[in-house]
């Protein structure tokens, strides 16, 4: 006799499971790179984890199979920290090929509750209010708590009721201070700047998601 146990149920959330990919530079780098899939071809990742595109090669890789991409659009940590890969759309899985993402209209509001996600996992956390960002680092006012938990460069923030993409993750936002036991100074992680739809919509070209 074969015993059968109960099956995984799955959430609304998991519904945003396919569109996350990984990010492969060439050779492929030893961190964990991601994207996010937008539909027609269309993947978009963080610029500093595809790195120099010229030299990096960076592949779209899906279920342990990498895609050659070609570069639609490359920006630059320090000012727009997201790179646009495209790839042959006839290569990609039927079940990707029929998916579209599109960009969140409303602006990211403090307390709103989000979904981050990689290939392996989709995380919930909420958006952190501006005035709890270290001084030195508001200018990334787009941010959410849980650094540990979720996910890193590249992957997508979600709204976690509409499904939406609100934004790719860029960096940690971290400041030092002293421990008050040891006396020595360290490091905390406060957030996770997400560069925000707003931006998203200026970078990719016109044509990119389909009309909302």
């Amino acid at each position: 006799m074969v015993a059968v146990g109960p099956a995984t149920a799955q959430t609304p959330d998991d519904t945003l499971l396919p569109f996350a990919v990984n990010i492969h530079r060439t050779p492929t780098q030893t961190w964990p790179g991601y994207g996010i899939y937008l539909g027609k071809g269309n993947f978009l990742t963080a610029a500093h984890v595809a790195g120099r595109t010229w030299f990096t090669r960076p592949k779209v890789t899906i279920a342990d199979h990498e895609y050659p991409t070609r570069v639609v659009k490359e920006g630059q940590l320090e000012a727009t920290d997201l790179t646009l890969l495209a790839v042959d759309e006839s290569l990609l899985p039927m079940r990707l090929r029929l998916r579209r993402m599109r960009l969140c209209d409303a602006p990211p509001r403090p307390g709103q509750e989000v979904v981050t996600v990689v290939p392996e996992a989709v995380v919930r956390s909420r958006i952190i209010a501006p005035e709890r960002i270290p001084a030195g680092a508001r200018r990334y006012s787009t941010a959410i708590v849980d650094v540990a938990k979720t996910g890193n460069s590249g992957s997508g923030v979600f709204d976690a009721k509409q499904k939406c993409l609100l934004g790719i993750m860029s960096r940690k936002i971290s400041q030092k201070r002293t421990n008050l036991v040891t006396l020595k100074e360290e490091t905390y992680d406060i957030a996770k700047y997400f560069v925000p739809a707003t931006e998203i919509a200026t970078f990719v070209p016109p044509g990119t998601f389909d009309a909302q």
